[in-house]
């Protein structure tokens, strides 16, 4: 495993000059056509725009003022737009087809002097949470290469994982950045609902997803959330409020909570220990006080979640007809996301739809007011990412406990609130991550909280 430079120092040196862009980028390239081809995080590797790129802001640094990614690396998820690169949604579907026009996040990465090094691996159309349902081969991860990355952001988290890109982008549905940041050993960050604007993404579910960045460490994580966070009239449900500056974190919390439901729901015990021990530890050398809060409702959350998702999917597939662009999708996708098309399918006929997509809006209401009443009393909660370690590669487990293994990432997606996670330790080799979620646009607590769990 390579060793990851801490992402301020890396910035630093390129902002001063001590290290070329062009250097720095062939780097990565040369260590991408020697990793590559075994870990697939990347389907497209950027090179010419790459290099052209680092050419440019070598040039620029020398006039004066840089940009805040100023000669960073950025992989970006393939189901996010970037002009003249290859968007396929990791599907065969969209195998041809090349981005048109920026995402808006791309559009910010540029304007702040970052370096778009290649398109990243996934979950087809963001459909799995192993990393494995891509039409063109799994991901594997980089730190344990005997099981999964997680997804559906396999190939970013992997990527930054692996040193092949210094941070990167992937979407969060139901804990798709979350997850395989923590099977991987990274860090992290869902934004709330509304933070970061969603136009440029092929949605996996228009109400659910956020863009979302995955790091080595809290400093990156914050500074790509910071540079591509901010109001955009693109995105219909952008909120018009301020946009803290990440980086500068914001005060201590005062009070930070786990909750009894999130240990009975953990499979394994283990991880639940690990994470515990770890809130325990940073509660105390913190002197935070720790409380224990009753969260009823989020364990109906994977029911409730996967009707809006297979309503919303099937609506947003309906585009892709082989008329205007690409293939038609139920003739060029895989087993599962064909299994969402015809689940969305039947649940949007008239006859099912109050009896599961409407049931299931008003038990996400529910859990929304749960939350908000809960950091009402707290001003983070911790628990576990996921209620198990990562399955092997290729021992792909059942539809239903697949479904089961977002339980603990899905409640933020409902609630809109952010989340983020860090590392917290090892379970015989595999990396275990800690979850912490905080209110809605409360990412400057979170990170504060990020930022010093990971350090301990």
């Amino acid at each position: 495993m390579v060793t990851l430079m801490a992402t301020k120092e890396l910035l630093t040196q390129l902002q001063e000059g001590k290290l070329l862009c062009i250097e720095h980028v062939n780097q990565q390239l040369v260590l991408i056509k020697k990793e590559n081809p075994r870990i697939n995080a990347f389907l497209y590797t950027a090179e010419k725009e790459a290099l052209e790129r680092a050419r440019a802001l070598d040039g620029k640094r020398k006039k004066g003022k840089v940009g805040k990614l100023f000669g960073l690396t950025v992989g970006v998820k393939a189901n996010i737009n970037v002009i003249g690169m290859p968007i396929s949604c990791a599907s065969k579907t969209l195998e041809n087809y090349y981005g048109t026009y920026n995402a808006d996040v791309i559009e910010k990465i540029l304007a702040e002097d970052g370096i778009i090094i290649g398109i990243t691996n996934m979950d087809e159309f963001a459909c799995g949470i192993s990393g494995e349902t891509s039409a063109f081969g799994p991901t594997i991860n980089p730190t344990s290469p005997k099981h999964v990355p997680g997804g559906s952001s396999s190939g970013s988290a992997a990527a930054v994982a692996a040193g092949l890109c210094d941070v990167a982008l992937g979407s969060d549905t139901g804990g798709s950045i979350r997850n395989p940041a923590s099977h991987c050993g990274i860090v992290g960050i869902k934004p709330s609902y509304g933070r970061v604007s969603r136009y440029g993404l092929i949605d996996l579910s228009m109400s659910l997803d956020q863009i979302a960045p995955c790091a080595p460490d809290t400093d990156g994580c914050a500074l790509l959330l910071e540079v591509i966070s901010g109001y955009s009239d693109n995105d219909p449900m952008m909120y018009p409020l301020s946009v803290p500056l990440f980086t500068h974190f914001g005060k201590q919390p005062k009070t930070i909570a786990l909750s009894p439901v999130f240990e009975e729901l953990c499979k394994d015990k283990k991880i639940y220990k690990i994470v515990k021990e770890k809130v325990l530890d940073f509660a105390k050398k913190q002197k935070l006080i720790l409380k224990e809060i009753d969260l009823k409702y989020v364990a109906l959350a994977v029911e409730s979640y996967y009707p809006i998702v297979y309503t919303e999917f099937f609506s947003g597939t309906r585009k892709y007809d082989g008329r205007r662009y690409g293939k038609r999708i139920e003739e060029s996708c895989k087993e599962e996301v064909l299994r969402r098309i015809i689940g969305g399918r039947m649940i949007s006929c008239a006859e099912y739809e109050g009896r599961y997509y409407r049931k299931a809006l008003r038990v996400r209401r529910a859990i929304q007011e749960e939350f908000e009443k809960a950091f009402k009393e707290v001003d983070v909660i911790a628990l576990p990412t996921t209620p198990e370690l990562p399955h092997l590669l290729r021992k792909i487990p059942s539809p239903e406990a697949s479904y089961a293994y977002d339980a603990f990432t899905i409640p933020a997606n409902l609630a809109g609130i952010c989340a983020g996670v860090v590392p917290a330790g090892k379970i015989d080799g595999v990396p275990v991550g800690v979850q912490l979620y905080a209110g809605n646009f409360k990412e400057d607590v979170l990170v504060t909280v990020m930022k010093v769990m990971e350090g301990q």
